[in-house]
């Protein structure tokens, strides 16, 4: 009772101040603030696929951002091809990247899962490789993007005008954090999902495919990252070394986070999201602003080392 009134005293203080930083931040630097929700909003987005995968199958998946910038190259091609919107582009591009990712699966990840964790590690690398090169061969290095109208929408707040449609980002992953929570705790496959995550061996004895289990939330994972390219592609360029960044913030955010703690990883978006858009408000120190996931990282995990020497 104790420790769980400590949790909860712990979650308020992190709420108060939370609160005061977001009101701080709105009289001080506004516009660092919206554009910190947006950015963080993509970061966010783009990571919970991720940590779907890493908390159920178990691997880390190097070619993360990879998989990202092919969906965006695919709702590239079907705009040029067919005329299809982007956002329209979603939907097929869930089916495409569902199968891609099962295919991935069946020829690679299978056959690695027992494998040491360098091993896997450098099977989903040359996955990457694979990805970027084909990518570079099909389209070249040259940055693609189609010409929406609506991405430059605004909005007025008071004396604030800012670009809106980027809350699109923040409101996606919101919503996919929901949807996700829904299907792992309301869905068969999705509790066989969390008994697999939990407990591999105990989750066989009782009956569950491991195997296909496996295979359904790789493919789920892959065929939303998909359809989140095709969304990355509406406000960004895309060339084939696009996503590689993306793969290793993703990373950063649920080693911060936790494996297996969704939401943890979209608030940690929200929040180094700000902290990059406050460092690039600041005139000259704009360099500085992709160093902030990795000194949190290092901070949090030597602050996680020190408690369990400590405890």
């Amino acid at each position: 009772m104790r420790l769980l009134r400590r949790l909860r005293r712990g979650q308020v203080l992190l709420l108060l101040v939370s609160l005061g930083v977001l009101v701080l931040m709105m009289l001080w630097k506004p516009y660092a603030l919206i554009e910190g929700l947006q950015r963080g909003g993509l970061y966010a987005l783009i990571a919970l696929p991720m940590a779907l995968i890493l908390g159920v199958v178990g691997i880390i998946n190097l070619a993360h951002g990879e998989f990202m910038m092919l969906g965006a190259y695919f709702a590239y091609w079907l705009g040029v091809y067919t005329g299809l919107d982007p956002l329209v582009a979603m939907i097929p591009a869930l089916v495409a990247f569902a199968l891609l990712g099962a295919a991935t699966y069946l020829l690679t990840i299978r056959r690695a899962l027992k494998a040491p964790e360098l091993n896997q590690l450098l099977l989903t690398f040359g996955v990457a490789m694979v990805g970027a090169e084909f990518a570079n061969l099909m389209w070249t290095s040259q940055p693609l993007k189609p010409h929406l109208s609506y991405v430059y929408s605004s909005m007025t707040l008071g004396k604030l005008r800012f670009g809106a449609y980027a809350f699109v980002y923040t409101v996606s992953a919101i919503v996919l954090l929901v949807l996700l929570s829904l299907f792992l705790r309301r869905t068969r496959l999705g509790r066989a999902a969390l008994a697999v995550g939990q407990n591999p061996r105990g989750a066989k004895l009782v009956g569950i495919d491991i195997n296909r289990t496996y295979l359904a939330i790789f493919s789920l994972s892959i065929a939303l990252v998909g359809a989140i390219g095709a969304m990355f592609l509406t406000r960004n360029s895309v060339f084939p070394s696009a996503g590689s960044p993306y793969t290793m913030k993703s990373f950063c955010l649920i080693a911060l986070a936790g494996i297996g703690n969704l939401p943890s990883v979209v608030w940690g978006g929200f929040g180094l999201g700000i902290a990059e858009a406050l460092v690039l408000s600041f005139r000259g120190y704009g360099g500085w602003a992709d160093v902030v996931f990795f000194a949190v990282l290092v901070a949090v995990i030597l602050g996680r080392s020190y408690r369990r020497q400590t405890a």
